[in-house]
């Protein structure tokens, strides 16, 4: 199971994010080596310290808007766009008519979700983004089409190494 995941992201993959590694493999009947090519590593490197990702936790107080799943679904593609992220898939759920939405937006690089109480003006995000992307760019998003009255926001850093 593991493995066909692993085969699903690389479809989603372009050719450009692999880096050639240093090891090489003898061609066969020759004497030529040829470079194997890998996946490039994408923890990050920020002041020092290497992770994973950034995981940005989001809440909307006085948000509007959070029973549209049109809308939602429209800011999470631009929240991806604004990030830099690579969508892969999007999944949302309308509870009921004026009801909540829950839903993720699936990345190559990780994941946006949500979960909406409209009847409390409530939204919580949850952001985590690995390799290039900054997930902080979608905050601006999210205010844009929510508008809430207050946000806070969270931001830890997943799989530190060193």
């Amino acid at each position: 199971m593991a493995q066909e995941s692993s085969l699903a992201y690389q479809e989603f993959v372009p050719e450009t994010e692999f880096a050639q590694s240093s090891t090489t493999v003898a061609l066969e009947g020759t004497d030529r080596q040829e470079p194997l090519s890998q996946p490039k590593d994408y923890f990050v490197e920020r002041d020092g310290v290497v992770f994973a990702g950034s995981h940005v936790l989001a809440d909307l107080w006085g948000a509007r808007n959070l029973d549209d799943i049109e809308l939602i679904e429209r800011s999470l593609r631009a929240a991806v766009a604004v990030c830099g992220a690579t969508l892969l898939h999007i999944h949302l759920h309308h509870f009921s008519e004026g009801g909540g939405v829950s839903g993720v937006a699936v990345l190559a690089e990780s994941h946006i979700t949500v979960h909406t109480w409209p009847e409390r003006g409530f939204a919580a995000f949850d952001i985590f983004m690995c390799g290039k992307c900054d997930p902080e760019k979608a905050l601006p998003v999210l205010r844009d089409f929510f508008q809430p009255t207050e946000m806070t926001v969270g931001q830890h850093r997943r799989g530190v190494v060193a």
